[in-house]
């Protein structure tokens, strides 16, 4: 049993590093239902404790949406230039696909930061994102427009530091986290397909993580909430959203566990700088599906291989539909003598 327990333990490490990686701008709201916050980020296993040293996470990442009404009404203002003053009728279906692949190193610190175990991660992306759009605009004065628009890109995104620390007391475990948008990625506001989101974020968040090792029994959830900064090719500032993911799992033997995931995702604020014909655009969706998992190693060091999918509804104001996440991880051996992560202590 103590051997499962570091195996659970140290996968934690592992899936804690492919949980630091945030939203190019592929097909989600906020300014042109694109957020910085990619939902389903974090999931089980979110607050253990890992194992000091240097890890690398890679992802595979797949997603395929649609959406109407505002969702894609709002693309064709972005890309066409629409003043924000004018008061048209949008009828349009958007369609988006992206493949992507994002790399998270991370380096987790040895020696305990007020009593909790400290990482940093700077994570990237690349990849394919396409999407397109159909409809009619019917102007002020009752003229109609039809079109079609579509376009694609394989390019780099922004570069995303998250800082995290955490603490364990038994088979509870605690996290805080901070994270960001270093917006240096592929974006044009004339270009419907993006990898880059074109501003700056910030995220701050807490999440808890419920390990039971005797009978490998997980609960996870991680909460945060975004600030967005305008974007200065546009001068379009995305609201404040809120964000809650969620992980339970059940480990079949020291090596294979199974569960289920999903996600809330909820703007609470009205962007600025939208065209009237969008109104407030405060976005929404939930998603939940399933995950398993895979430990092993390699030579001495500890892998990961994790397969998750989640189906999405009742969003609003967001293109929706399904994502898969396949990540691949490895973490450093475990060193022979590690100064451990203080417990917290109750009475």
């Amino acid at each position: 049993m103590l051997r499962i327990e570091s195996n659970i333990r140290r996968l934690g490490g592992v899936l804690v590093t492919t949980a630091l990686v945030l939203c190019p701008a592929v097909s989600h709201a906020d300014e042109s239902g694109i957020s910085f916050w990619l939902p389903g980020l974090y999931g089980s296993l979110s607050a253990t404790p890992t194992t000091p040293g240097w890890s690398v996470a890679t992802i595979y990442y797949h997603t395929s949406v649609n959406a109407s009404g505002a969702a894609a009404a709002s693309r064709v203002v972005q890309v066409n230039g629409v003043p924000r003053s004018v008061n048209v009728n949008l009828n349009v279906n958007l369609s988006g696909q992206a493949d992507l692949q994002f790399i998270a190193p991370t380096y987790t610190f040895a020696e305990p930061f007020l009593g909790g175990q400290l990482s940093a991660t700077l994570a990237g992306v690349w990849g394919r994102n396409s999407a397109s759009i159909a409809g009619t605009l019917t102007g002020p004065l009752g003229n109609t427009f039809q079109g079609f628009l579509q376009d694609a890109l394989v390019s780099y995104g922004d570069l995303y530091p998250t800082f995290k620390l955490k603490w364990n007391s038994g088979v509870h475990n605690y996290m805080v986290y901070g994270a960001g948008d270093i917006p240096v990625g592929d974006y044009k506001p004339d270009r419907i397909s993006n990898v880059g989101i074109g501003h700056g974020a910030i995220d701050f968040g807490a999440g808890y993580t419920y390990l039971n090792t005797a009978t490998g029994t997980e609960i996870s959830g991680v909460g945060g909430v975004t600030y967005n900064f305008k974007n200065p090719d546009t001068q379009y500032q995305s609201g404040i959203d809120l964000h809650f993911d969620w992980g339970v799992s059940q480990f079949l033997s020291k090596q294979v566990f199974f569960g289920l995931v999903g996600y809330a995702y909820q703007q609470i604020t009205d962007d600025f700088g939208q065209p009237a014909v969008l109104g407030g655009f405060r976005s929404r969706v939930f998603g939940m599906g399933p995950q398993i998992g895979y430990i092993f190693k390699i030579g001495e060091n500890q892998a990961f291989l994790g397969l998750k999918g989640y189906g999405e509804f009742a969003a609003a104001n967001r293109p929706s539909g399904w994502n898969t996440w396949l990540t691949f991880s490895i973490s450093e051996a475990v060193p022979t003598t590690v100064t451990p992560t203080k417990r917290l202590v109750s009475k």
